[in-house]
């Protein structure tokens, strides 16, 4: 102990952190630089290695899972400067530690470590200072209207609650296997409550694998129910992983290894595993650290989620403002999103394509050789750019994971054009941006009443909802709303037990179709070539409302095609769901069951005895403790889901306190709900109140018959109602109408070549595109002289502006507009115009539309787009004629649904 002694530095004390000339010695301050250098060093040295592996597996044309799941959870650019920071910092302080216990012996807390100025300058050396800076709110009228894309200020005294690139927020501290925060089972001789955890794949196979054929058919609930939840997933929670495949310290490639160094945390193939001698391990990779002075103040690491934590529809409109802009249509004067220049639904609009990675020739979501994941080129190549892959762009990465994502963002964006384009015949007047956000706004609270009113009640029970949720009270900016870890690593992820283990495919009447037949769930995974190719989403969406749920039971948790076919890709072995939840419940350190079912209030088991009875199945108690040992061990996820459900819901105890209260949360901490008053008017909100999925998808797909309830299940097709029928309502947007006049200073003054916005008392105006506003941007009532005040502004053409809007003779006849449009672009391809002219000259004539305002605006044409034309000219021409508009009115509704298609 003396040579011990003798060799510390003069600095450094057996008791850590002592005074010394009246001031407190950190032990790791002496190494914060060097640290900071190595870490630089090798967090951009796994980086680059694991950037070159993933080109080569590109340019190789062949993918593992692995890179298949880190594809399609791509962060857009300030989550990915994010994480980069997080894991430098946290890189750096592993060092700081690593280098205190060599030169020390010992191992300091996280207060013992670093001085206050060490952590700052750690913060802004990394880059996390800046991912921390503080956020101003605006408090204009149109703040107080719209939502922020990305969350912020949402709560003005707290402005990132619940807003993107945030960590999530705990209602427990976590149990990592140390102080910095190394995940449960990370040492597989580490005992807790004197056990050692099992391994994951081990649960997996002794509680959770079921096979394909051997399960139970839920009597009262769609599959559509099923798919609404992870839909709502993809809205409220984003868990990055490390961007690094290769370890941090050796730089080794955790593909390829089975051991455990940060951020590689490979799950272990036991003995008695049927993949034993073919793997040792199956790669998992840690979720991202966050940046925080918290993580450094309280010692342990938080997860970020890289979207909003509100039902906002982020997943449609994305969760940064990057994004939300390239999903736009900005050459239309509509607040439209960008729709697919290559291929249509018969018609209807499909999300555009993701463009290929560099040097890429790999399509990951195109057609398959040999039902693998090695990629071959589609039949119709000609079709499509050469630079675009076969997998969709969304307002969230996993859109392409499977047919049945596809389907919903296929129909929510088809959902918002059609609001726009209805929103702009009731508000001409209206700017591009706010038919957007009124749609938006529309779109939020559709996606709120459609899982508070509808989906939450069947997965908890109407009395657990009654008992656990009260009636909404009004917004309360003391609730915190941001996604808590357990909600979005363990207790929303319930519903992987209720998922089919076939994808049901249908045609018109809801028969089976045999060009296309149903599907095993693996080859359904990532293969957004099928919705094109095979029939579009309607059979998709057909099959989701016919298919009952699979029933979650003892003895039937998750089926083969999860456990054992997740992802298959040429060359690599498949995931299994049940295992890689599990482990990330372990990597983010959550308690473990007995820890929640105490923070909820319910009786804490002991024995096995006591476990039977919660679980109601002996013979399941037994095999949870052979495995865990002790009740107290369970990871929280597997022991939620094992217990029997509340009456008239789908969850148990444990998952229906979680759930509530996240749910609660989101409601109640959220400014912009749509029941809070102002948000929308009285005669809104009751159009609001009776929104139905069955009317979205009428609207938006091919189907002309759908249930009543489509969460509940339909037994046979006979039971389907026309969409026609009075009790699939339409949505009457008619309160959205803003007045022409004001009660005390009359007509409200409109502006030429530009628009206007009634927001609360005030006018606000802006020009269009080329055109420059001159006089104030907004005008109010005075109520003295009973004037606007001050007079209106104008706008006026720029010099060299060319407006993107040209307005033709309202006398003329489509096809001459058309030809006349020829004659002014030059551009235009003469030959599609003399292709397409007979289906335009037989609609014309046929429905005599004439005198439409005819704004035409630069797009690339194909042939294509004359089909689409021809069908949506069809369609949408009786569509108008259906509506019970005046004349003007559906001469502006043949304008709408038309243009977007020229």
């Amino acid at each position: 102990m003396a040579l011990l002694l003798l060799s510390l530095p003069q600095c450094v004390s057996s008791n850590k952190v002592f005074p010394n000339n009246s001031e407190t010695v950190y032990l790791g301050s002496q190494f914060v630089d060097e640290a900071l250098q190595r870490a630089m060093e090798l967090t951009d040295a796994a980086y680059t290695r694991t950037s070159e592996r993933v080109k080569m597996s590109l340019s190789e044309g062949a993918l593992r899972p692995n890179d298949l799941l880190a594809q399609f959870k791509q962060t857009e650019p300030s989550t990915r400067a994010h994480i980069q920071a997080a894991e430098l910092l946290d890189n750096t302080v592993e060092l700081i530690r690593e280098m205190v216990y060599t030169h020390t012996m010992a191992q300091p807390n996280h207060s013992e470590l670093l001085s206050e100025g060490d952590v700052e300058k750690l913060l802004q050396v990394t880059g996390c200072s800046s991912e921390l800076k503080s956020m101003h709110c605006d408090t204009d009228c149109l703040s107080e209207r719209y939502r922020s894309i990305t969350g912020e200020c949402n709560n003005r005294q707290h402005p990132s609650w619940g807003a993107a690139n945030i960590p999530y927020s705990r209602w427990l501290e976590p149990e990592y296997e140390d102080t910095a925060g190394m995940p449960r089972g990370w040492d597989p001789e580490y005992t807790y409550s004197s056990f050692s955890l099992p391994p994951v794949r081990l649960v997996s196979q002794e509680v959770l694998y079921t096979h394909n054929d051997n399960i139970s058919l839920d009597s009262t609930l769609s599959h559509l129910l099923v798919e609404w939840g992870q839909w709502i997933d993809h809205d409220l929670a984003l868990t990055p992983q490390s961007p690094s495949t290769a370890a941090f310290k050796t730089g080794v490639d955790c593909t390829r290894t089975c051991s455990r160094d940060t951020p590689c945390f490979p799950i272990q193939i036991p003995s008695s595993d049927p993949r034993t001698g073919l793997q040792s391990c199956m790669p998992f990779f840690r979720s991202a650290p966050s940046c925080g002075r918290g993580t450094l103040a309280s010692g342990h690491r938080e997860q970020l989620n890289a979207i909003t934590s509100y039902v906002d529809a982020s997943m449609v409109y994305g969760s940064s403002d990057d994004v939300a802009s390239a999903l736009r249509n900005h050459s239309c004067p509509l607040g439209s999103l960008a729709l697919n220049p290559q291929h249509s639904d018969h018609g209807l609009a499909y999300m555009p394509f993701l463009s290929r990675t560099t040097q890429a020739r790999l399509d990951p979501c195109g057609p398959r050789r040999g039902g693998n994941f090695s990629f071959s080129e589609p039949q119709d190549w000609s079709l499509r750019h050469d630079n675009a892959t076969s997998c969709f762009q969304a307002g969230d990465s996993r859109a392409n994971e499977h047919l049945g994502m596809i389907a919903l963002h296929t129909v929510f964006l088809r959902e918002h054009n059609r609001l726009v384009e209805e929103l702009h015949v009731l508000n001409p007047h209206w700017s591009p941006d706010t038919l957007y956000q009124e749609a938006r706004k529309i779109m939020g609270a559709i996606h709120q009443i459609l899982t508070w009113e509808h989906y939450l009640p069947r997965v908890m029970g109407e009395k657990a909802i009654s008992d656990l949720m009260p009636p909404y009270e009004g917004y309360n900016p003391d609730v915190d709303p941001s996604v808590v870890n357990v909600f979005a690593a363990a207790a929303f992820r319930f519903a992987h037990v209720t998922i089919q283990p076939i994808v049901a495919r249908l045609g018109p009447g809801y028969s089976l179709d045999s060009l296309h037949p149903p599907l095993p769930l693996h080859h359904s995974l990532f293969a957004s070539w099928r919705v094109v190719q095979e029939g579009g989403v309607d059979p998709v969406l057909r099959g989701l409302l016919l298919s009952p749920a699979k029933l979650q039971v003892p003895g039937q948790m998750m089926v083969e095609e999860l456990t054992e076919r997740l992802f298959q890709a040429q060359g690599g072995m498949p995931l299994d769901l049940a295992a890689l939840n599990l482990q990330r419940g372990r990597d983010h350190g959550l308690p473990g069951y007995s820890s929640w079912r105490e923070f909820c209030g319910l009786s804490v088991p002991n024995t096995t005895m006591e476990l039977a009875d919660i679980l109601g199945n002996l013979a399941m108690a037994q095999k949870f403790l052979a495995l865990y040992g002790t009740p107290r061990n369970i990871d929280v996820w597997v022991g939620a889901i094992s217990e029997p459900a509340l009456p008239g819901g789908r969850v148990g105890p444990l998952l229906s306190c979680l759930l509530v209260k996240q749910f609660r949360a989101l409601r109640d901490g959220d400014r912009f709900w749509w029941e809070r008053e102002g948000v929308f008017t009285p005669a809104q909100r009751r159009r609001l109140k009776s929104a139905s999925l069955s009317r979205i998808i009428c609207d938006n797909s091919h189907i002309m018959h759908v249930p009543i309830d489509p969460f509940s299940r339909t037994e046979s097709a006979d039971n389907m109602l026309p969409c026609s029928h009075t009790r699939i309502p339409r949505l009457d947007l008619s309160p959205w109408k803003e007045p022409d006049t004001d009660p005390r200073c009359g007509v409200i003054p409109r502006i030429q070549d530009g628009s206007s916005l009634l927001c609360d008392s005030m006018i606000l105006y802006q020009c269009h595109s080329g055109f420059k506003l001159q006089g104030s941007s907004s005008v109010t009532c005075d109520p003295g002289s009973q004037q606007w005040r001050p007079a209106p502004p104008t706008c006026h053409g720029t010099h060299n502006h060319t407006s993107h809007v040209h307005l033709v003779p309202s006398s003329l006849p489509i096809r001459q507009i058309l030809l006349w449009y020829v004659g002014a672009r030059g551009k235009y391809k003469i030959h599609i115009i003399q292709q397409c002219s007979h289906f335009i000259e037989n609609i014309y004539t046929k429905y005599s539309i004439e005198n439409i305002k005819y704004a035409l605006y630069k797009i690339d044409r194909s042939l294509e787009h004359c089909l689409m034309l021809h069908y949506a000219m069809i369609s949408y021409v009786k569509y108008c004629k259906r509506k019970l508009y005046t004349k003007e009115q559906r001469e502006s509704c043949y304008f709408l649904k038309i243009f977007p298609y020229f």
